[in-house]
Parts: C-alpha cells; sequence; structure tokens
C-alpha cells in the first residue's frame, strides 16, 4: 500500500471509494481489482482470505468492504479487492482549521414510519419480550431526505469528519451502486496477531450543549439499571462468542462512559488472545455479527420481530465496515449512525434497544438524538 497525508486521502475520496478514518489511522481505497460477494458471512470470509494468500502481484493485498445486517441475494456480504491503497496517520488532528462543506438544501424530508407508528412499534415490542421469551430487540426507523440536486457523499463524509474525532468514520460503495456512510462508535471487532478485541456499546443517553444537563444525563445513564441489564446482555453475547476462538479473554467488570458530539453510550473493552492464527479479523466479525447491539438476543427469534416490526429493509445498515489483510489482520466497525446515499437522496438510519422497562416515547426520543451525528454533517437541524 502507498502512503500520504491524512488530509489528502480524505480530498481524494471520491463517490464508490472505501474510506475509514479512526483514532489511530486513515485508509482510502480506491478502483476495483477482484469483487467477491456471498451471502453465506463465512464462506464469504474463505474466500477473501484464499483471494489475498494466493498473492496479487498488481493489487494490495487487502480487501474492504460491509456486511449487510441481513445476508440475502440483493444484500450480500461485499468486499472488493482494490485496485490501490494508501494509509495514513490519524485525519482528526489535522482538521482544527478546515471548513464545513455545503450539501444542499433537500426538498423533502420523510420519517418512516412516522413517529407515532414507531412509538406503537416500541409498545409491541415491550409485549412480545415476554410472550417470546426475548431477553431484547433493536427498533430502528428512518428517515428519508430527497434533494433536488445530485447529493454529493464528497461533502457529507467531509463534514463527518471534522464532527467526530473519535470512533470509526467511513463510506463504502454497495453493489447496488449506493454509499453507506458514517460515524459509528462502536468497534465489532478488530484483530492484529494474536491480540482481538471488541468495544460493545448498549444503553444511551443525549448529549446537551448545557454542560449542566450534559453531566446529569451521563450520571443518570451511569446509574440506570435499565442500561446496565441492555449493556450486561450485549458483553455476555460478545464474550460467549469469542471464548471459542480465544486462549485467553479479559473483561472489565463493569462498563464506562463513551461520549461522541451527539450521544452519551457504556461501553465495555474485552480483549483477547487468539488461540489459532488462521482465523481471520472477517471470519471473527462474521461470528460476532449481528450483536445484541443492534439486533437483540436471542439473535433468530429477535430478527424475526424485527422482520414484524420494522416497515423497510435495513440493507447494509446495522451491518459491519471494515478491512482484513492477507495476515488476517483487519478492523470492523459496526454500521450505525450512517446513511445509505444514492443520487438524490439519503436514507438515515437509528435504532434503539428495546428492554422490558422501555418507554416508547423515551425510545423515540432516542432515535431522533442519533439521527443528530448525520443531520449536523447535511446541516441540518435536528429532527
Amino acid at each position: 500500500m502507498n502512503t500520504g497525508s491524512p488530509a489528502g486521502l480524505l480530498s481524494r475520496y471520491r463517490r464508490g471509494d472505501f474510506f475509514l478514518a479512526t483514532a489511530d489511522r486513515t485508509l482510502l481505497a480506491r478502483g476495483v481489482h477482484t469483487a467477491i460477494t456471498d451471502v453465506d458471512e463465512f464462506a464469504l470470509a474463505d474466500r477473501v482470505g484464499a483471494t489475498l494468500r494466493d498473492g496479487l502481484a498488481d493489487a494490495p493485498r487487502l480487501a474492504v468492504g460491509a456486511l449487510p445486517f441481513h445476508s440475502g441475494p440483493d444484500t450480500p456480504g461485499h468486499l472488493v479487492v482494490p485496485a490501490e491503497a494508501e494509509v495514513s496517520g490519524a485525519v482528526h488532528p489535522h482538521t482544527v482549521a478546515w471548513s464545513r462543506r455545503a450539501v444542499g438544501n433537500p426538498v423533502d424530508v420523510r420519517p418512516v414510519p412516522e413517529p407515532a407508528r414507531h412509538v406503537q412499534a416500541v409498545a409491541s415490542a415491550v409485549d412480545a419480550l415476554a410472550a417470546r421469551d426475548l431477553r431484547k430487540v433493536v427498533l430502528a426507523r428512518a428517515l428519508d431526505v430527497e434533494f433536488g440536486e445530485p447529493v454529493s457523499p464528497e461533502a457529507v463524509l467531509h463534514n463527518l469528519v471534522l464532527d467526530n474525532d473519535r470512533g470509526y468514520t467511513f463510506a463504502t460503495g454497495l453493489p447496488n451502486g449506493a454509499t453507506l456512510l458514517g460515524a459509528s462508535p462502536e468497534l465489532l471487532l478488530s484483530r492484529h496477531g494474536r491480540t482481538v478485541v471488541s468495544h460493545p456499546h448498549a444503553g444511551s443517553a443525549p448529549r446537551s450543549p448545557d454542560p449542566d444537563v450534559d453531566e446529569r444525563n451521563a450520571k443518570a445513564l451511569l446509574a440506570s439499571r435499565k442500561d446496565h441489564v441492555e449493556h450486561g446482555v450485549l458483553t455476555e453475547a460478545v464474550v460467549e462468542t469469542l471464548r471459542p476462538y480465544c486462549r485467553r479473554l479479559h473483561v472489565p467488570s463493569g462498563p464506562s462512559l463513551v461520549s461522541t458530539p451527539t450521544m452519551w453510550h457504556l461501553g465495555t473493552t474485552v480483549t483477547g488472545e487468539l488461540s489459532d492464527p488462521a482465523v481471520t479479523a472477517l471470519h471473527l466479525a462474521a461470528a460476532l455479527h449481528p450483536t445484541p447491539a443492534i439486533c437483540g438476543t436471542p439473535t433468530s427469534s429477535a430478527r424475526q420481530l424485527v422482520t414484524e416490526l420494522e416497515t423497510f429493509d435495513r440493507g447494509y445498515y446495522a451491518g459491519a465496515v471494515g478491512w482484513v489483510d492477507a495476515k488476517g489482520d483487519g478492523e470492523w466497525a459496526v454500521s450505525i449512525r450512517c446513511a445509505e446515499v444514492t443520487e438524490h437522496s439519503l436514507r438515515l438510519y437509528a435504532g434503539g434497544g428495546i428492554m422490558p422497562e422501555s418507554d416508547p416515547r423515551t425510545e423515540l426520543e432516542e432515535t431522533s438524538a442519533k439521527f443528530a451525528t448525520l443531520l449536523r454533517a447535511m446541516g441540518l437541524p435536528q429532527e
């Protein structure tokens, strides 16, 4: 791979490229040498690994792309070996003097479903938890933003990088020609050598521009029994999934506060030592996905309830975005706080974990707060 300045990588991003900015590195991958898709994510991991191991004399030994929320013929796992790739250090220290880029004024903004219907869906989900022996389910809603002129994913990504100096700011082309971009706070899985890290997030509260209110929201989240139970369900699932792959795991005794510009979260950093070096970052991402953070638990029953209560197809929202190399190293972020961008529109997504104690109106407000990540990047007021 070539190296370049972080700012240069962002400035060279164009629709269809892959871009990922983290606290440590900036990656830009352009063009398509080899595309690999599969509805079976473990088979996809095997195929990608074989392609990279066989040697690519004229392409980077790296694959980038996205996993969907639920694989199917229209939404397969989709990775590409790019024609070229560049990597650099963190971009965020360089953004201080940057100006925001204009995205344009929408001609229509439409919630999917209407807020009142989402409230009803949450109430139905709360009732279904006990009836179906579910511990948690995650319900999402969307916001369709239409423009009269072509949308610039380059401008939205630029503003997302400015706004989010932590987490994982990303853009990736999808098989249908759309672009998935966002700024996720949540690391699904990273693998470097034998070291495995996952940083699950569950339990949320909105940020406030008033410092006193913001501090109260953070303290209330730390004290919330509902949010700690929700977070415990997630951490338990991540640990139990990783345990067969790791010779040792370290799990903190409790979660810590994690902040983004718009939200507070509870997060736990789970670290492990891989038993078998042949297991790649993509294999581990396939094993973990979907976690209770974006689906619920038990997974199959929660996914079925999501299908019944949500009025749209999630596509690649609540999937994973990332990369894997020929050594098996890689990094995968949960694709939340994101939007799917087409020529003249964006569909924004936001969801929340539903527990027996959940209040439907509060859950609606949480999704509105989560929309703010993308609305800010577009220069639009919060919903």
